[in-house]
């Protein structure tokens, strides 16, 4: 008897359904628009992440699986793909092997079906060593390896765009200034390395933190506002309030006793914990329906938050910053559809 998915895979699964469905045969519709005054503006596909943050809900997912930070990658890597960058060089991929450097999808370009085919199966199955692609993007900072969320980068240009992100649900008072420290420190370590890489920090807080420590609600926005200012941290930062019933809150305190581990592991002292890409492939497509037919609601208060840490200001920030750090005959896509913004609020 086959095992029981691991509920990340059973999330991978219902996570590349949304986004399937949000681009049929990986189609976007063009995100940018122009007001009167020819200011551009970038317009995030909002339904699409409503729905990715009710997987972890359904799924009752804890912190320690990691899906319900993974919701808030997978929305990021789609606007990415949205904003015509090169759906292999944005990683998380929309399919596994969720890391795939450009020169091997090159390479499968030009081999035989034969060859592809067995290529494909070595890739899609368990991480090293027993298969050929990664699980996560740890990059080299200045003084450690860092494992970032949603990364784009190539053999030629090397990092391009670095976002990491983080999600808080509860435990406000203990966690909040130690997430935000910790970015701040990552935030040089990258940069410092990394100069012409954009770089971003997007955080995910439940609503709830407005009725249960107001006054610490107040003094993070205004940090995080902060953080996307210094000239040596994140170009843009980005804050999404998530807000869903009472009843789907699940065990989400970051300072859990495995999140020590976790950090040697992201800075390269201890073997991360492997999960095998190929795992989603187990899920039935039945439970994928079902899951669908009853995600729970989310809602994203964005009245909540100021223009600066927006997410259509963040998206298009980290856009903007990729297509002016490189040539002309990079990204033609992401150019032309900046370029070609339709005309809108």
């Amino acid at each position: 008897m086959a095992a029981e998915p691991s509920t990340k895979a059973k999330a991978w699964a219902i996570f590349d359904r949304i986004v399937s469905d949000a681009a049929p045969e990986g189609v976007h519709t063009n995100p940018w628009t122009k007001d009167d005054s020819g200011a551009l503006k970038y317009n995030p596909d909002y339904e699409t992440l409503t729905r990715l943050l009710g997987v972890p809900l359904y799924l009752k997912a804890e912190t320690t699986t990691g899906v319900p930070a993974l919701a808030l990658d997978v929305w990021v890597s789609y606007e990415l793909r949205r904003a015509g960058f090169d759906a292999d060089a944005v990683w998380p991929r929309p399919t596994a092997p969720r890391i795939l450097p450009g020169p091997i999808v090159s390479l499968l370009e030009k081999v035989t079906a034969k060859e592809r085919e067995t290529l494909w199966k070595r890739l899609r199955a368990a991480t090293p060593p027993t298969g050929a692609a990664a699980s996560s993007a740890n990059i080299l900072g200045k003084n450690y390896v860092k494992q970032v969320d949603v990364v784009m980068a190539n053999w030629a240009a090397g990092p391009e765009l670095l976002i990491s992100t983080k999600r808080m649900d509860s435990s406000f008072g203990k966690n909040a200034a130690n997430r935000v420290e910790e970015s701040y420190g990552d935030a040089k370590n990258l940069r410092l390395r990394h100069p012409l890489a954009a770089l971003g920090f997007m955080y995910g807080l439940r609503s709830t933190i407005f009725e249960e420590a107001p006054d610490k609600a107040e003094w993070l926005i205004d940090l995080l506002q902060k953080l996307g200012r210094e000239d040596d941290a994140y170009h843009a930062v980005s804050l999404i309030i998530i807000e869903y019933g009472a009843h789907l809150a699940v065990t989400t305190d970051t300072d859990d006793p495995g999140d020590g581990e976790d950090r040697l592991a992201e800075a390269g002292l201890t073997p991360a914990a492997e999960e095998p890409e190929g795992a989603a492939e187990l899920v039935e497509e039945s439970e994928v329906d079902a899951a669908l037919a009853n995600l729970p609601a989310v809602v994203i208060q964005r009245a909540r938050v100021p223009e600066d840490l927006q997410p259509g200001y963040f998206i298009g920030e980290m856009a903007r910053r990729v297509i002016e750090a490189t040539p002309v005959t990079h990204h033609r896509e992401a150019r032309f559809r900046r370029t070609n913004a339709t005309s809108g609020a």
